[in-house]
């Protein structure tokens, strides 16, 4: 019921943005249509509300939240985004959008667009409603690569569904009060990028993000980013452009600008390694890593497994070289043991240089020492072997993680993740035919409990017990056990007052005549007072 009593007006302003008839909803409650504010477009939204922002931070899964883009703002970058919000979740979880939307709202971090992943025109507009109030613009995700949002159907998985996506971003752009970007990644054949931002352009797109690299590249296939497609794209379209890829130092970023055209240029590992990036700056590791850490106190709640991958970044290089304290900032459980761990590394760092140190031996051929923030480059992979397989375990090698201490014949061809899984669980099953099949809860599409009583996963199977005073004891809810232990209580307080009551009226009648006259007596003077 609080739940439905917060969503009800977001849900009814989308209802009278739609014109959908409020009274099939609930026809006791009235809603006000707001005012119609005339929102920004283009090249003036760019100059207006984003202040000719150039030098943008990318959005990134768990590593983009509140305290890195304000290390980042006070670093030279001038806008950032949101990480990438799943809309159904955003749409159906409260703590979802407190925890990484309404709780992070502060003043300095604006201007902000909030990223989605969606594949429905319907979910993105709710979602989009719902947070339109707390940032500058929101986007849309058709750039993610990863296994996940090909599983899920979004991201760049999206991008050969022209029909889609021109109906996701209208709808959008016509019903929201804040203007609608995406982040696309190119196609091989420039011509067929060009008109996909175009298509999207026409949609109602304000600001393009171009990825100069295919969904097939990424990994240890990343390579080189295609600034030639952004370039033609740029030229293409009438709206603000922004280039991302191979920006390692600003001057690419400068470069980028003057090759492409683009309004901006955006950084995601670039800035993960270097949060001073967009000033020019290589400063030492342990500068950034405390300022983080005193942002992230400054500003909580923060997730720990955030902070740690962002130490594991910054700390990349000296980490290494110092394996053992790898090992301690993986296992730590607090802040203040992250920052115990990365004083140690300092402490470490320090004494090479008073040993004089100092960028005479530069590890892996890297351009500064270790301890100096600079970008990572990823191992180019290793060319095929004559029969036609790729040296996958050497270029594994190259990666220089943790190694394992069971490396039991490279657990029969695992990845080291799953070596790690195995290490803690020798019965653990990696065979996707073994694995057991799932199924569907019949509302919601979510995997469903083995043994509900209603044949629902947790979260419908809660509203519907909830509904219905019922029990489901494979989920843990009790709502009828519940309800029969308060009415058993509430009998036994009724039965208890009752037999007080009959105690009391034998005390009563058991009067003596003598007693009852005199109690009569006084009740008369009493009232005669």
């Amino acid at each position: 019921e609080e739940e439905e009593e917060r969503f009800l007006p977001a849900l009814f302003g989308c209802c009278t943005w739609l014109n959908v008839p409020r009274e099939e909803l609930s026809p006791s409650i009235t809603v006000t249509q707001p005012a119609v504010m005339a929102k920004l477009a283009g090249f003036e939204f760019w100059r207006k509300t984003l202040k000719e922002a150039s030098f943008v931070v990318a959005p990134m899964v768990d590593q983009s939240e509140l305290a890195w883009r304000l290390l980042s703002r006070r670093h030279g970058a001038q806008l950032c985004y949101t990480p990438m919000l799943h809309a159904q979740v955003f749409v159906r979880d409260a703590n979802y959008r407190r925890e990484n939307l309404y709780n992070e709202v502060c003043e300095e971090d604006r201007p902000l667009i909030t990223q989605f992943c969606a594949n429905d025109p319907e979910v993105f507009l709710q979602a989009a409603f719902l947070a339109q109030d707390y940032c500058d613009a929101i986007d849309l995700n058709l750039g993610c690569p990863q296994m996940i949002a090909k599983r899920g159907h979004y991201g760049v998985f999206l991008q050969d569904e022209w029909e889609l996506l021109e109906k996701m971003v209208s709808l959008a752009h016509e019903k929201l009060s804040v203007p609608v970007t995406c982040k696309i990644r190119v196609f091989k054949e420039i011509e067929k990028t060009v008109r996909y931002a175009q298509m999207l352009e026409k949609a109602g797109c304000q600001l393009l993000t171009v990825h100069g690299r295919t969904k097939d590249q990424k990994g240890a296939f990343t390579g080189i980013a295609s600034w030639e497609h952004i370039k033609a794209v740029r030229k293409g379209v009438n709206i603000p452009v922004f280039a991302n890829g191979n920006i390692q130092h600003l001057s690419d970023v400068e470069r980028c600008i003057q090759e492409t055209g683009v309004q901006g240029v955006m950084s995601a590992e670039g800035n993960l390694h270097n949060p001073a990036l967009f000033e020019g700056r290589s400063p030492p590791v342990w500068e950034m890593a405390e300022e983080y850490l005193e942002v992230v106190k400054q500003y909580p709640p923060c997730s720990l497994s955030y902070i740690r991958a962002h130490l594991f970044k910054l700390w990349h290089h000296t980490l290494q070289i110092h394996q053992d304290l790898r090992e301690e900032l993986a296992k730590v459980k607090t802040l203040e043991g992250l920052a115990d761990v990365s004083a140690q590394l300092k402490r470490r760092c320090q004494e090479e240089i008073s040993d004089g140190k100092d960028g005479d031996e530069k590890e892996g051929g890297l351009p500064f020492p270790h301890w100096i923030c600079q970008p990572y480059v990823r191992p180019a992979p290793k060319p095929p072997m004559t029969n036609g397989t790729h040296q996958e375990s050497q270029v594994r090698k190259v990666c220089q993680k943790r190694t394992l201490e069971d490396s039991d014949k490279a657990a029969e061809g695992l990845s080291k993740n799953k070596q790690k899984k195995r290490s803690r669980n020798p019965n653990k099953n990696f065979c996707p035919e073994l694995k057991p099949k799932y199924l569907k809860c019949e509302q919601c599409g979510n995997p469903k409990g083995n043994k509900c009583v209603f044949n629902l996963c947790r979260g419908c199977c809660k509203k519907k017990a909830f509904k219905k005073v019922a029990d489901c004891p494979s989920h843990g809810l009790r709502f009828k056990t519940k309800a029969e232990k308060r009415k058993a209580e509430e009998d036994k307080q009724k039965q208890g007052d009752w037999t007080e009551g009959s105690m009391m009226e034998p005390e009563k009648n058991n009067q003596t005549p003598q007693a009852a006259a005199a109690s009569c007596t006084k009740l008369k003077e009493q009232a005669m007072a």
